[in-house]
């Protein structure tokens, strides 16, 4: 069996400072994790770079606000302390206290929302006049109208879609991604608000959300524009499948 040859070489003294000295002059802080790559994998330290300027920074499809917005949302949703120069950023690009609180809760309802799904899965023949997913949705506008015009519902939409995939909340993902489609909510914003739970949560959760998202365009429920529906229809989106040692094939 080959090995693959080592990639990453050992920096010296001299270097780990000098790389860590450039980070703290080009960003205004230091984190612990950044010494790590520095004196040790310097190849994934000059990756790590272009990729969180990307995801992270860059203006692509959300405005600064609204990227912000989601952020503040996202984070409160992983417990993630530590993003405080997101707060930052959220204030310095117009953000108020009042919209914060307006974060909070909607991140309370979604994360209070198993109740309905559960509504759905098991009990709704019981309650056949209050349809689960008609019960969310009202409860969520009634929620959003308590803001008196603080978070409009299409921002709302973008930081729950953040929520549910951190959470890996595949119902609530489902119900708020047909939604998005039926508002006519850009996709475009849809796939950026997906794609910073890579961040703080992993590159799973956006796996698994698209993979949501690939099935609520399959349903025939909604109409996805033709480069969205160019990737729905791509067949074999599992990935590399293995069938289970020991089973008969």
């Amino acid at each position: 069996m080959n090995t693959p040859e080592a990639s990453s070489r050992l920096p010296d003294a001299a270097e780990v400072r000098q790389r860590l000295d450039a980070f703290r002059a080009r960003r205004g802080y230091l984190l612990p994790h950044q010494g790590a790559m520095a004196a040790a994998l310097p190849d994934l330290q000059d990756a790590y770079g272009p990729f969180y300027k990307t995801l992270i920074l860059d203006l692509h499809h959300l405005g600064a606000f609204e990227r912000e917005f989601v952020w503040l949302a996202l984070l409160t949703a992983a417990k993630e302390a530590v993003g405080t120069h997101h707060l930052d950023l959220f204030f310095k690009n117009g953000g108020t206290e009042r919209q914060g609180e307006a974060s909070f809760r909607l991140v309370s309802w979604a994360l209070g929302s198993a109740s309905f799904r559960f509504l759905e899965r098991h009990w709704q023949p019981y309650f056949p006049s209050v349809p689960a997913r008609q019960a969310y949705h009202d409860g969520k506008a009634a929620l959003l109208a308590s803001f008196d015009g603080a978070l409009s519902e299409e921002l709302a939409q973008l930081a729950l879609l953040a929520v549910y995939a951190a959470h890996a909340d595949h119902w609530g993902l489902q119900v708020e991604i047909e939604r998005c489609y039926h508002l006519g909510l850009s996709e475009a914003k849809m796939a950026e608000a997906f794609s910073l739970v890579m961040w703080p949560c992993g590159v799973n959760r956006f796996l698994e959300a698209c993979d949501i998202w690939v099935k609520v365009m399959n349903s025939g429920k909604v109409t996805p524009s033709a480069p969205f529906k160019a990737w729905a229809e791509q067949p074999d989106q599992q990935g590399f499948a293995l069938t289970p040692r020991g089973a008969v094939a």
